[in-house]
């Protein structure tokens, strides 16, 4: 077992992070317990109550890494000239979701306990991927105001992801990732289409 003198506090919440997210990549949620990541990472379970709060808080900080990288992937997409480019950023997040479901399944998940609201600093995180979204729709939807494509943006966001979730949640049995992908893209341009052409 590893003595707390043997790393700084910042380096226990990377080894605490690093493992959670092995875990539940590998494993999915249910088998992410404080337990398993102090055996992991050679320290008590003590020690991971001395760097997050709770469970709860060591969940939002794990959430806070996949909304960065759902931000960053986003991102890196090109600056939109046509409606239909709108698309990529939707097939961009399906993707994300493809290649990381544990992680992208947690962030939509979990819930914090009754009555404890968001904190300030995973709400930016949050914000901050709408943030990428707005600045492409933007670019494409000059006859609007910045707050009807602000909300406009929230709302395309939310029927993307719905038609992403339901089909991931292992309901309908095997995923048909083409499936989900052509209704992405249906979804998006029908509504590109929709609000390009609205007053």
């Amino acid at each position: 077992m590893a003595r707390r003198s043997e790393h700084s506090q910042e380096e226990i919440k990377t080894m605490i992070l690093l493992a959670a997210e092995r875990i539940l990549v590998e494993e999915g949620f249910s088998a992410l317990t404080i337990r398993k990541i102090a055996i992991q990472i050679g320290y008590t379970v003590g020690s991971i109550y001395m760097v997050f709060e709770n469970r709860a808080d060591l969940v939002l900080h794990i959430n806070a890494i996949t909304l960065d990288h759902i931000a960053m992937q986003l991102g890196e997409i090109k600056r939109c000239t046509d409606a239909s480019d709108m698309d990529v950023l939707a097939k961009a997040y399906l993707n994300y979701a493809k290649h990381n479901l544990n992680r992208w399944r947690l962030v939509f998940d979990y819930h914090l306990p009754e009555g404890k609201p968001i904190p300030e600093w995973y709400q930016a995180k949050i914000d901050a991927i709408f943030r990428v979204v707005e600045v492409r729709f933007a670019q494409l939807s000059r006859n609007h105001t910045d707050a009807e494509n602000k909300k406009a943006v929230r709302i395309l966001c939310a029927a993307v992801h719905g038609v992403c979730v339901l089909p991931l949640s292992n309901t309908f049995g095997k995923i048909d990732f083409d499936a989900i992908e052509d209704g992405v893209v249906l979804l998006t341009r029908n509504f590109m289409r929709g609000w390009m052409t609205s007053n």
